[in-house]
């Protein structure tokens, strides 16, 4: 199904970051080097949690999706953007925007429920411990994983079918490098109230709650780490948090960041910076911090980086 009058409408042209041609190189080094980054990164973390037995727990379990989920992330936007770039040709057709945009509010719908899921089990192993193995089961691993894929596709497929009936007129160009739902809106020639009505009913229940749950979580394991008697105990129960709270304040932090620029009219370029430090560097740091943070996956990459050169 395609928009509202539709006999000049076929496409949207994507405006990127600049439209300069001396800044194109640039751009294309920069965005390939951190789309390569995020992926080899994010693959790394897979193969060394899937390839060691040690590493097949609740929290690992997590990790592994939500490193799938940040290659799938940057795919959704990034190649596009070179592309672009290489061929200068910014149009997009409107189908293929659609289906941009619901991947890419799919797959960061996904990250949130995930990051909340990483909580809920570090507040389960520093505050229940003893019931660690049993509250935090296969099947409940399972279930929080299946729930967050299933909430993320009825949203985005939401959003999508509320913008499949808006009516396009003759501005077509969005200022972005991806169809961002937030820049599609904004060229509609169409009632949009009930599009927004719904944005910020989401943004309550589906964005607001989650950070609320990750909050609370992160309270009581305060409260339970101050009751330990050890420097070296609280020392251990700290590090255990330390990755998972960094990729939280990053991810929130640069979420925030597209929402105070989204909210400056006149400031369409800050808006995008804002939503590349979302959608692109975040995805490619967190592989940095998992592995700088984290023991086990440090060891584990070694011990298949020593298995392959022992095979060859």
């Amino acid at each position: 199904m395609v928009p509202g009058n539709q006999t000049e409408f076929t496409e949207f042209i994507l405006l990127g970051f600049s439209e300069k041609p001396d800044e194109q190189g640039p751009l294309f080094g920069l965005f390939l080097g951190m789309y390569l980054v995020t992926v080899v990164g994010n693959l790394l973390i897979m193969l060394a949690i899937g390839s060691d037995s040690r590493l097949h727990t609740p929290m690992y379990f997590f990790l592994s999706n939500l490193s799938f989920v940040d290659i799938c992330v940057v795919s959704t936007t990034v190649p596009k953007m070179l592309v672009s770039i290489l061929t200068q040709k910014k149009a997009i057709p409107y189908a293929n925007c659609l289906a941009q945009m619901h991947f890419f509010l799919f797959f960061a719908g996904l990250d949130n429920f995930l990051l909340t899921a990483m909580a809920y089990d570090h507040f389960v192993a520093i505050c229940h411990p003893l019931r660690y193995t049993v509250i935090m089961s296969p099947r409940l691993c399972g279930l929080l994983v299946l729930f967050s894929w299933i909430i993320s596709f009825l949203n985005s497929l939401i959003h999508s079918l509320m913008v499949i009936h808006l009516s396009f007129c003759t501005d077509h160009e969005i200022q972005h490098f991806f169809c961002d739902l937030a820049e599609v809106l904004k060229l509609s020639c169409s009632d949009t109230l009930i599009n927004y009505a719904y944005i910020y009913f989401v943004t309550g229940l589906l964005g607001i709650l989650p950070l609320t749950r990750i909050l609370y979580s992160y309270s009581q394991i305060c409260s339970s780490i101050l009751k330990i008697p050890s420097a070296q105990g609280k020392y251990k129960a700290f590090s255990t948090c330390g990755s998972h709270l960094s990729v939280v304040s990053l991810f929130y932090g640069t979420e925030f960041g597209v929402y105070l620029s989204s909210s400056d009219t006149h400031s369409s370029w800050k808006g995008t910076v804002a939503s590349a430090m979302y959608a692109v560097v975040t995805p490619m740091l967190n592989p940095f911090i998992y592995t700088l943070r984290n023991k086990d996956i440090k060891e584990a990459l070694r011990r298949g980086i020593s298995r392959s050169a022992s095979a060859q």
